[in-house]
């Protein structure tokens, strides 16, 4: 009994490694680095509540440092966190409960710079560059409008959530 339940979380081990892969695989397609996607992967589908750097370089079979410089670019878009541990000096990570809609969260982060950046090449257009002055004026506002509709889908995101939550309550 005891061969098969081994067997049975090898293969649910085996599974978590295919799917951190799959998550790299479509993070990629996205020009977001693999390794950001196979740890977010991996910490999504993991077992445990949280996970050491070395662990995770060990199931994801990556460098030390490709881990420490993909969970530093995570916790700083909020799709991981960090997770002390008293008394212990490594490093210990975990998904956030919902990195999706971190996503559109940290989206706006993008959006805050990009209409900047576009704010300050309106700025040092000479007269007569209308051509110019007309490509980035459309692109500064489509992203002001992307960006209110994403409070706006963030939001009922939210409520979709509370719905859901709530409905699984009384089910």
């Amino acid at each position: 009994m005891a061969d098969d339940t081994t067997e049975e979380a090898d293969e649910r081990e085996q599974y978590r490694r295919e799917f951190a892969e799959e998550i790299s695989l479509i993070w990629e397609m996205t020009g977001t680095s693999r390794m950001d996607g196979k740890v977010l992967g991996y910490l999504m589908i993991m077992d445990k509540p949280y996970i050491s750097s070395a662990e995770l370089a060990e199931a994801l079979s990556a460098s030390t440092g490709a881990v420490s410089m993909a969970t530093r670019r995570l916790i700083d878009t909020n799709y991981i966190r960090r997770h002390p541990v008293p008394g212990d000096r490594s490093h210990y990570f975990k998904a956030e409960e919902d990195p999706w809609g971190s996503f559109l969260a940290n989206e706006r982060r993008y959006f805050d710079r990009h209409i900047r950046s576009i704010d300050t090449a309106l700025h040092w257009l000479g007269p007569g560059e209308d051509d110019a002055r007309i490509r980035l004026t459309n692109g500064r506002d489509y992203l002001e409008w992307v960006q209110d509709y994403h409070h706006k889908m963030l939001a009922d995101w939210q409520e979709h959530k509370r719905a859901r939550d709530e409905g699984a309550d009384k089910g």
